[in-house]
């Protein structure tokens, strides 16, 4: 009798622990749908676009089951810090960023990848194009509720609005591609600069002058945070040991990290670094075509660009490692029991479609999103990263005065925020 009554407790406070800690069971249908997915999608990228594609395809599931897991955003760090001056996210972006730009100099000095390319950074120009798209794309995920990573990752955890918002992203792409030379050609920009190639630093100059950057955005986010007496980020359900794996969140600058890692394997993989909006262009022109509209014509489709309307999407790099991020964040947010579909509200749905729309233009313009053209451009040690990141944080702030008109709330200064 006393083994039992003493047993009772225990097993009450582990209940008791479980439910507190904002996770729920594991999914086990789901999760069992999302692991078939992800056998059928290899089988699929390996047969049609071989082993490089398969191995893409698990680079994407990885980082899907990263993103999710630290719920990882791009989004949300910006307004932070515009709004409230919050900036540990930024932080973590910083070290994301150092790591993977160590990571990409040691690769690009090697001047040789997995299957034999030679490893090319995301470089591209700065110009109006670009001023403009980052502006439009920092407005339209404050209004989409995610970005580029953050729709495809809320896409694979069940958030209802941002299939909306993927829908409307695929749909902005490709007016964005419709519009693309214009933009190109008739409006002012400048050559592209390259920290490593440009500036006369050489590879390891670039390097170390790309850390001293680093970290003095890190200092400032730090200064801000002190002089506007930021709140704090509120700590997310977590399992406790290696459960944490699979269950709950992980630590912000662990998934800064990996982050840092899968975009460097990217890289020695596919020869060129993680990107996700092309791979939307790509889905909306191909349904272009179908509705008998000639996308061919179109500069961003001239050339040799213009193959892969005409071939599988399984031989296109960035649509299997998009399959892969949303598979990813599916298995993660089904193993702590947190995928729900729900009712969307008018006004946020309209906000999702408008937000969409944004982006998918934006990241045209600007030649890529916070993945392909901040992540992976300042990574690759190029100018138009960190103009991206200026001109998307400008946009977020202009969003702040837009959220409240669709229902949308804006961090405070007395919040105690997640």
């Amino acid at each position: 009798m006393g083994m039992t009554a003493n047993a009772l407790p225990k097993k009450t406070e582990a209940v008791s622990n479980k439910k507190n800690s904002g996770l729920g069971s594991p999914q086990r249908k789901i999760v069992i749908s999302a692991l078939a997915a992800a056998v059928i999608l290899s089988i699929f990228a390996i047969r049609i676009g071989g082993m490089e594609q398969g191995l893409l395809l698990w680079l994407g599931l990885l980082l899907g089951f990263t993103l999710f897991h630290a719920r990882f955003g791009f989004t949300s760090a910006f307004r932070r810090f515009m709004a409230v001056g919050n900036g540990e996210a930024i932080r973590a972006h910083m070290l994301m960023l150092a790591v993977a730009s160590t990571l990409f100099a040691i690769i690009f000095s090697l001047n040789t990848t997995l299957f034999g390319a030679e490893p090319a950074g995301n470089v591209s120009p700065v110009g109006t194009s670009l001023i403009v798209g980052a502006f439009l794309f920092g407005i339209g995920m404050q209004l989409g509720g995610g970005c580029a990573s953050g729709t495809l990752y809320a896409v694979g955890g069940g958030r209802s609005e941002m299939f909306l918002t993927l829908i409307a992203f695929i749909a902005g792409s490709v007016l964005g591609a419709w519009h693309y030379g214009f933009w190109m050609n008739d409006t002012p920009s400048f050559q592209s600069f390259s920290l490593i190639n440009d500036s006369g630093l050489g590879l390891f100059g670039g390097w170390a002058l790309q850390m001293v950057i680093l970290g003095a955005i890190t200092v400032l986010t730090v200064i801000v945070e002190k002089r506007r007496r930021s709140p704090k980020m509120a700590a997310l359900p977590a399992a406790s040991g290696w459960k944490r794996i699979f269950l709950g969140s992980w630590p912000l600058m662990s998934a800064a990290v990996v982050l840092a890692v899968l975009n460097a394997a990217t890289l020695y993989v596919k020869g060129s670094p993680w990107g996700i909006t092309s791979g939307f262009t790509l889905w909306g022109s191909k349904a272009a075509m179908a509705l008998g509209i000639d996308v061919t014509k179109w500069s961003y489709w001239g050339g040799e660009k213009a193959a892969p309307l005409h071939q599988s999407v399984f031989t296109d790099a960035t649509s299997v490692m998009n399959f892969g991020v949303i598979v990813g964040a599916l298995l993660a947010s089904t193993l702590g029991g947190l995928f729900v579909l729900k009712k969307i509200p008018m006004k946020r749905a309209i906000a999702a479609i408008i937000g969409g729309l944004l982006m998918g233009y934006g990241a045209r313009l600007a030649f890529g999103c916070n993945v392909g053209a901040y992540f992976s451009g300042i990574a690759s040690f190029s100018l138009h990263g960190y103009v991206w990141g200026i001109m998307a944080m400008l946009g977020t702030y202009t969003a702040l005065y837009l959220r409240p008109l669709f229902g949308m709330s804006v961090p405070k200064s007395t919040d105690h925020f997640c």
